[in-house]
């Protein structure tokens, strides 16, 4: 039986408030609607408790509070999660923010990061001395969430996921013991974390391979939506064959305003978001078969590589409503390209789109049982958004979202990346890890058999 937090008497909190470095947030304190906020507007959930850890032991002793009390726990890194699985109603929240560390090795190119860090602190970081981590398309990301889950982004082709970088891990698991996990030490656990999600315990660090970059040319391309069916089967046969130092990801959208010119705004668009990690003198060689695709705009230039990772921030700031459905496909067929035609030409809101994203090259050569992420063998990472910041058009983008994906899911691979999830069920959860859902769940009930962590794409033990 689950307590909330409501239900339990004023010593019990004190006593828990008593053994934190860092603060507590109830629902009586002022602060607390401002802290209760997510990236996802859309999302409002009550919790009754926020523990805002700033360090290691703040967090062992907020997992013995909620598992002791019978209390529900979430827990939160940078807040970007879609289906608001960083919050919870009426339990504790256990907030990283306050874990913020980035340390770069020279020696060996590795970066040790906080629990609660976010992707542009690292990408600050790390840049000075040449070297990235691969991540996601949006710098306000967490850190945590984004790598438990998988961490697909511009350089997936070259580099592989984020989770393909991860080398080691701290966590606090459901006994409010410590470990760290990495190939040699509790090497089930370092395989269920990279891809698995928070069902395993809560990493307060983790330990990244970074690779030289430093300077990426990118940016977008743009055709008109009526071309997508010509643009996208073409583009289909280019990126699979085009050097793993080019990604790009294929696109529906409406441009909403500047920084782009007049002329396109509020229109519909097939666009490609290019990102170019290799030589500078090989790429106008190399980008001549997508310019001879006669894009109405081009926006390509050099840029520091945390520019490219925060080029969409402005445009998709905190507080917008957010619905998310998403899918992976191998194939991008005739079917396939009509349902884009028709989706993309009735965009109902300038922010909502459409991304493909490729899992192509070095993303693809690790095998499907090697991590739980179990779709290699696919092409691309789908996901459908329908993004606004009125409130009032949250069913106008939830019903394009669910339209958009239920005419594609026919010719999906069947199950989804479970960080462009929404909270889909169990069902939607396990068709996710496929083959490596049994193993996870033997992992889970070995480190956490009274599912204490169950605010997540949750395997149950």
């Amino acid at each position: 039986m689950t307590t909330e937090i409501k239900d339990l008497d004023s010593t019990t909190i004190e006593a828990f408030a008593a053994q934190l470095r860092g603060s507590l947030v109830t629902s009586k304190d002022a602060g607390y609607n401002e802290t209760r906020k997510v990236y996802n507007a859309m999302i409002d959930k009550r919790p009754g408790l926020f523990a805002m850890c700033v360090d290691v032991a703040d967090v062992m002793a907020s997992v013995n509070f909620a598992r002791d009390n019978g209390v529900l726990c979430a827990v939160r890194g940078g807040g970007h999660n879609g289906g608001g699985l960083g919050l919870c109603d009426g339990g504790l929240v256990i907030d990283l923010s306050g874990l913020k560390f980035i340390r770069v090795d020279t020696a060996n190119n590795t970066v040790r990061v906080g629990g609660g860090n976010l992707w542009g602190e690292v990408d600050h970081a790390t840049h000075p001395f040449g070297l990235a981590v691969p991540a996601g398309i949006i710098s306000s990301t967490g850190v945590g969430g984004l790598t438990l889950g998988g961490g697909v982004g511009h350089l997936s082709r070259k580099y592989g996921l984020t989770i393909d970088n991860l080398l080691e891990a701290d966590m606090v698991l459901a006994d409010g013991s410590f470990v760290t996990v990495n190939k040699n030490q509790h090497p089930d656990l370092f395989w269920a974390i990279r891809g698995g999600g928070g069902n395993f315990g809560i990493v307060t660090s983790f330990k990244f391979q970074a690779h030289p970059v430093k300077t990426v040319i990118g940016g977008p391309t743009l055709w008109p939506i009526e071309r997508i069916e010509e643009i996208m089967a073409w583009y289909h046969e280019f990126i699979q064959q085009a050097p793993e130092e080019l990604n790009g990801f294929i696109t529906t959208m409406i441009i909403p305003g500047p920084p782009f010119p007049d002329s396109l705004h509020n229109k519909q668009f097939c666009g490609i978001v290019w990102c170019y990690v290799g030589d500078p003198a090989h790429f106008d060689t190399l980008f001549q078969a997508v310019r001879d695709k006669a894009p109405i705009f081009e926006h390509i230039g050099e840029m520091p590589y945390p520019m490219i990772q925060s080029m969409f921030d402005g445009m998709l700031p905190h507080g917008l409503q957010w619905y998310w459905r998403a899918d992976f496909f191998t194939e991008l067929g005739p079917e396939v390209r009509a349902q884009h035609l028709k989706f993309g030409s009735s965009i109902p809101t300038p922010l909502s789109q459409m991304h493909l994203y490729p899992i192509t090259g070095a993303a693809s050569r690790v095998g499907k049982e090697e991590t739980p992420w179990a779709y290699r063998d696919a092409k691309y990472a789908g996901v459908i958004v329908g993004v606004d910041p009125n409130p009032a058009n949250a069913n106008k983008i939830t019903d394009w979202c669910k339209a958009y994906w239920e005419a594609l899911h026919p010719y999906s691979s069947g199950g989804a990346y479970s960080n462009f999830m929404m909270d889909e069920g169990q069902e939607r959860v396990q068709a996710s890890y496929k083959h490596n859902y049994n193993r996870l769940v033997a992992i889970k009930r070995t480190y956490d058999p009274s599912n204490v962590f169950r605010v997540n794409q949750n395997i149950k033990p």
